[in-house]
């Protein structure tokens, strides 16, 4: 059932700051995210797991890295090619930025443990931003810190937003909007769960800032924010899942970022219309007008981005660990799970239909696609072993299957390179890159 949040007087504020600004966020976009690459965890702004290069139909591997520890996000990929990714280890660095030819690296840093959970979006000059314990980083490309502001908890993955700064969510619920140059907040911090006040007495215990970081890969309620969300550059509206205190399960969450001269946060609605919630990023159409979202019971769903109202939603047989990849034409591959195998859906508006799938493949990854008709999905190979699929997006057909030497369990995410190089870290904390 969708909730509408804003108030009579929160619209006339968004108006009014539109009025005086003379423009939104949308009239003068800075997409960042054209720059090539693979410049943060879904991709682009719409979380859309896609690439504009054109996906090699033969891959072979190349080189693999192990992190020395477990990794929940994706490689993120500059346009020049470097890798940036975080480990969860028990010391020494956490962050590594890799060059793509030779797998070298090139520089490492440690942060505070809670890195682990944010994946490094990257800038058109390689600059790298990354949440930790209650602080939001940026290095340069040669692993020199730019700058360091602090916040209420650990951010997640952050996205750039239309006027080109980093906006992002922290797994306790603040939103923050920064200035890329500087790290200098450009609005005041906006609390999903409203922080202590005098009423609550003298002696009110301080949330840690790794607190409910372990239960955000399981949508768990101490983890009220667990992914990032999605951003339509155009009207600075932004979409995500959010388990309030006390609430039966997470809802799906829309808000909007003004931009201009006077910045604001504003809320739109929110839905619980997701049965048994959602730990997954939400993505949006091309054109923004859908946000796709799964549930945790195995069914995706269609949502209009504009009011909040259900379109259509589809049971995909099979829970998905993962965001779906959804291409500019409505096509959408859902991420795999422990029993969940490879298919595609088409948005047809008013429903789903389905264009293919292959039971005969258990799906452990998150797929991505390229142009060409062309996509790539970790398989199980043999008993316990795990294999890069290329596959052709349009009829499901198998093109490539090359295996990741030693690689076991699950995948947390595929990520493409600016040449077409294929990416994807095992949740056991190894990476591993095609050609």
């Amino acid at each position: 059932m969708r909730r509408v949040l804003r108030s009579s007087v929160l619209a006339l504020a968004t108006i009014s700051a539109v009025v005086l600004s003379g423009c939104s966020s949308g009239t003068q976009v800075d997409d960042i995210f054209s720059a090539g690459g693979w410049p943060g965890m879904h991709a682009d702004a719409r979380n859309s797991d896609t690439s504009p290069v054109t996906g090699s139909r033969d891959i072979s591997f190349a080189w693999s890295r192990p992190l020395g520890g477990p990794v929940a996000n994706y490689a993120s990929v500059a346009a020049s090619g470097q890798i940036f990714i975080t480990a969860r280890t028990e010391k020494g660095c956490n962050l590594f930025s890799y060059q793509m030819d030779s797998g070298r690296k090139r520089w490492c840093r440690q942060l505070a443990p809670g890195v682990v959970a944010s994946t490094p979006i990257v800038d058109g000059a390689a600059n790298v931003y990354v949440g930790e314990n209650g602080a939001i980083n940026s290095f340069n490309e040669y692993g020199q810190l730019r700058w360091r502001t602090p916040v209420v908890g650990t951010p997640l993955s952050a996205q750039f937003t239309g006027d080109g700064n980093l906006l992002f969510i922290t797994q306790l619920g603040q939103i923050n909007v920064v200035n890329t140059q500087n790290g200098q907040k450009v609005v005041a911090p906006y609390d999903l769960i409203p922080p202590p006040s005098v009423a609550d007495g003298a002696n009110v215990d301080i949330l840690p800032d790794d607190k409910g970081l372990s239960g955000c890969f399981f949508g768990s309620p101490d983890c009220p924010v667990a992914n990032m969300p999605a951003i339509d550059l155009e009207s600075g509206k932004f979409y995500f899942t959010f388990f309030a205190p006390g609430a039966p399960q997470a809802e799906l969450v829309a808000m909007k970022y003004s931009g201009g001269d006077n910045p604001a946060i504003t809320q739109e609605w929110s839905s619980d219309t997701l049965p048994g919630g959602s730990a997954s990023s939400p993505d949006l159409s091309a054109d923004g007008s859908v946000v796709y979202a799964n549930d945790n019971w195995g069914t995706l769903w269609a949502i209009d981005s504009a009011t909040g109202d259900p379109k259509w939603s589809h049971d995909i047989g099979y829970a998905a660990a993962g965001s779906p990849s959804t291409s500019a034409d409505g096509l959408i591959i859902p991420a795999g799970g422990p029993d969940g195998h490879l298919l595609a859906l088409q948005d047809k508006g008013d429903h789903a239909e389905l264009v293919w799938e292959r039971k005969d493949l258990l799906q452990l990854g998150v797929p991505a696609q390229t142009a060409g008709s062309t996509g790539y999905a970790v398989v199980r190979e043999g008993t316990d072993g795990l294999a890069m699929l290329a596959f052709d997006t349009g009829t499901g057909e198998t093109l490539d299957q090359d295996t990741l030497p030693g690689a076991k369990g699950f995948t947390v995410g595929t990520s493409i390179g600016p040449n077409g190089e294929v990416l994807t870290p095992t949740l056991l904390g190894e990476l591993f890159v095609l050609r």
